[in-house]
């Protein structure tokens, strides 16, 4: 048998090319280690080092027929380990920007069911404070803020006078806000306006 260790590398290329295994093996055992310490260099992970050293020889042995390696092949092979670590850091970048996307999404999306269950909460308590009012004055209250009508077509409708119906209006607002406090009843002026 050859002693192969005596081959240029552009002999081994040659006898790869027409599938020779032992070529294969010696470019392995030649290169192996120092394309295993230039991957560490770039990525500080042996794994994903060997890693690299596994997929560039695999697609060496895969694609030795159609694979133009020129006559120089350490500069081959150290330029695909290269793109190689190129690749997986692009596709570490792409999944770190997925996994913070759908981090924020996700914080995004609590905070605004938060948002919305306390504005339900905060509707109920008060819904509750309106049905609470004397039946007169929720419905005097209810047709201006809600139905946006005027004092004057409020008065026209139920019969009374418009300073009544702006009476009862203020006796409603105040009621409202100290049954409620400020910032609750800041939110019903602004419930009530949307």
């Amino acid at each position: 048998m050859a002693d192969y260790s005596r081959y240029s590398d552009a002999d081994l290329t040659e006898l790869l090319r027409s599938g020779d295994r032992f070529a294969f093996t010696e470019i392995y055992d030649r290169y192996k280690l120092i394309l295993h310490n230039h991957a560490w260099n770039k990525t500080r992970n042996h794994v994903e080092a060997q890693d690299a050293i596994q997929e560039v020889f695999s697609a060496l042995w895969t694609k030795r027929e159609v694979i133009q390696i020129g006559n120089n092949l350490s500069g081959y092979l150290y330029t695909s380990v290269r793109n190689h670590i190129l690749n997986l850091f692009a596709k570490k970048q792409v999944q770190e920007k997925y996994i913070n996307s759908i981090q924020q999404y996700s914080q995004q999306k609590t905070a605004l069911t938060d948002h919305r269950v306390r504005e339900s909460m905060l509707r109920d308590v008060i819904e509750k404070e309106i049905a609470e009012l004397p039946p007169r004055m929720r419905e005097v209250f209810e047709l201006s803020r809600r139905q946006h009508l005027s004092h004057k077509e409020i008065a026209a409708i139920m019969g009374t006078t418009e300073q009544t119906v702006k009476k009862q209006v203020s006796n409603a607002l105040k009621h409202l806000r100290s049954r409620l406090g400020l910032l609750q009843y800041i939110y019903l002026l602004w419930m009530i306006r949307h």
